[in-house]
């Protein structure tokens, strides 16, 4: 199938890209990498009046370290971040998650931010965001805002955005030595949507689990933040038996979805494994 008919423009500044947001509302779509965009209206199941490619925009892309936050502009490609040794210092989860997402190819085109604001419950971007407490800068003819990671995301494709506003970058703490991390998905083939996934974040000191995160994603309509299952190792020596205890509790946290790939109950069951095995890695 062909898209339906839509008119084009090329901004090359966040302030024309914003006041053509608030010229055409809902009746206009951004254009980042693509990799979702395009397939949605090949398939009509968008149907845009307008179309803005925001490629142009240089101050849209980069990444930088500034008074302890690493910032990622929206439209720095999947690559950029897989390659930044600024990620991998300051933010090894992120760098562990980044070989998981697709292939080479989306990878060379997609984008960090068409990531987290597609919003799919099924992408690692943003349970990777919500565990590591990023937030998010908004953009639009309105001024900016900065909302947190976990208040971003309401449901399936669905976020904090409005029809006037963009993503324009992410800004991500910077990771104390104090903390353990791990990054784990279940899918059948590598670069295929996770059936589902864990992020591990916690802070060990005097060998205590603290501040933990889990979450998970493909196991809800957003990411899940696992609470109970957290607080069954947090302030705990890591053994074998907090790490059984925090899989038990996922009972209380998850009611993933059944789809053609999995059951619910399969999604419970390889939740409580990745639960078992990714703790065990991050050590906590």
């Amino acid at each position: 199938m062909k898209p339906p008919p839509f008119a084009y423009t090329r901004p090359t500044t966040v302030d024309e890209a914003c006041s053509l947001l608030a010229e055409h509302g809902e009746e206009a779509k951004l254009l980042a990498g693509g990799q979702s965009l395009m397939a949605t209206l090949n398939m009509r199941l968008s149907a845009p009046e307008l179309l803005i490619d925001i490629n142009r925009i240089d101050e849209l892309a980069g990444i930088s370290l500034d008074d302890g936050v690493l910032r990622i502009g929206a439209m720095t490609r999947h690559v950029e971040v897989e390659s930044s040794p600024l990620v991998a210092e300051h933010t090894p989860l992120i760098a562990q998650a980044m070989p998981h997402i697709a292939h080479a190819a989306i990878r060379n085109r997609g984008t960090f931010g068409g990531s987290i604001a597609f919003a799919d419950p099924a992408a690692e971007l943003p349970a990777c965001a919500v565990a590591l407490g990023a937030s998010f800068v908004l953009r639009s003819s309105d001024g900016t805002r900065t909302i947190a990671a976990d208040d971003f995301f309401h449901g399936l494709y669905d976020t904090e955005l409005s029809a006037n506003e963009m993503l324009s970058a992410i800004e991500i703490p910077v990771i104390a030595p104090s903390y353990r991390s791990a990054f784990m998905e279940l899918a059948r083939r590598h670069g295929d949507y996770a059936m589902v996934g864990i992020v591990v974040h916690a802070r060990l000191a005097d060998n205590a689990v603290g501040d933990a995160m889990l979450v998970y994603f493909a196991a809800g309509e957003r990411p899940v933040v696992a609470r109970a299952a957290a607080a069954a190792i947090d302030g705990k020596v890591p053994s074998e038996e907090t790490f059984e205890a925090a899989a038990a509790a996922l009972d209380q946290d998850l009611d993933p979805p059944a789809d053609l790939n999995a059951s619910s109950e399969y999604r419970c069951h390889l939740a409580r494994v990745l639960t078992r095995r990714g703790l065990e890695e991050a050590g906590c």
